[in-house]
């Protein structure tokens, strides 16, 4: 038995349409067409699917049944067809603990403006590829080094590091830390999408525990407690201000890279323009 779509397009349409020769007329083909479409499918399946008659066509039981299956796969065809046209209308942008904070706002405008049919769609994912990997997303924002030749990585801009600490913390009476005083306190990190680790420290000052996360949720939970403090983009602090939580400048900590990233031998349509405008955004900060 071979069905393929052209056939169930044929009895869709007869079923739709009522007859063989509207039929014809919304396929845009001829009614012979339509009428050797349908017999091939009957003669694939076994059985009667349309009762002809002089007034048309009427489905069988089976027919009506078929047809009913034949919409929705016809249904999904024209959504995956409708994929390439909606990858340059849609641009997925992966994240795992902020965007561009208070630049993200700016930047959806932007693309707008200068996109009118199209829209950014923003994805978060707890994954080290911020989506990439899981093919979630066209395009991530990351923080950290992608050492996968796969990917192609472009930096975009800088921030600088804050620490987060509960409200009532001591440090949160301070204007300014410093990563010595960081490291006599636990410190929260998630090892997979953390920009954070212990190489943030020099040498024999590095702190003496690291407590694991799992995502933004999680950190900011523990830090408003007041069991952990956390070492995090202004990115971060712009974008999840949290009651019981405190965010402060350091004042020694190398800023972060921000990289975008995307597949290297498939890279999406809107990339380099997505680029251009985060590198404007950075550099006009």
């Amino acid at each position: 038995m071979s069905v393929d779509l052209r056939q169930l397009r044929a009895l869709a349409a007869v079923v739709d349409q009522g007859t063989f020769t509207d039929a014809a007329i919304a396929l845009r083909t001829s009614q012979a067409s339509v009428s050797r479409a349908v017999a091939d499918l009957e003669r694939s399946l076994g059985c009667r699917l349309l009762l002809r008659t002089s007034r048309g066509a009427m489905p069988t039981a089976v027919g009506r049944r078929v047809s009913e299956h034949a919409h929705r796969v016809l249904a999904e065809i024209a959504v995956i067809e409708g994929l390439g046209d909606s990858s340059v209308a849609e641009l997925r942008i992966g994240f795992s603990w902020s965007v561009l904070g208070r630049l993200t706002t700016p930047l959806q405008r932007r693309w707008q403006t200068e996109h009118p049919s199209g829209s950014l769609v923003f994805v978060q994912s707890g994954t080290s590829t911020a989506g990439l990997v899981e093919g979630e997303v066209d395009i991530a924002v990351v923080r950290r080094p992608l050492d996968d030749h796969r990917f192609e990585t472009s930096s975009v801009g800088m921030e600088d590091r804050v620490v987060a600490v509960a409200a009532d913390d001591p440090f949160a009476r301070r204007r300014r830390l410093s990563l010595a005083e960081l490291a006599t306190r636990p410190i929260a990190i998630d090892r997979v999408t953390s920009s954070t680790s212990g190489g943030l420290w020099p040498e024999g000052a590095q702190p003496t525990e690291f407590r694991e996360i799992h995502g933004i949720e999680e950190w900011l939970t523990l830090i408003a407690a007041g069991e952990v403090i956390g070492v995090t983009s202004q990115a971060t602090a712009d974008q999840f201000p949290r009651p019981g939580v405190r965010y402060r400048p350091i004042i020694d900590a190398p800023p972060i890279v921000v990289w975008l990233a995307w597949w290297r031998d498939a890279p999406p349509a809107g990339a380099a323009a997505l680029r251009r405008m985060v590198c404007d955004l950075y550099a006009g900060r």
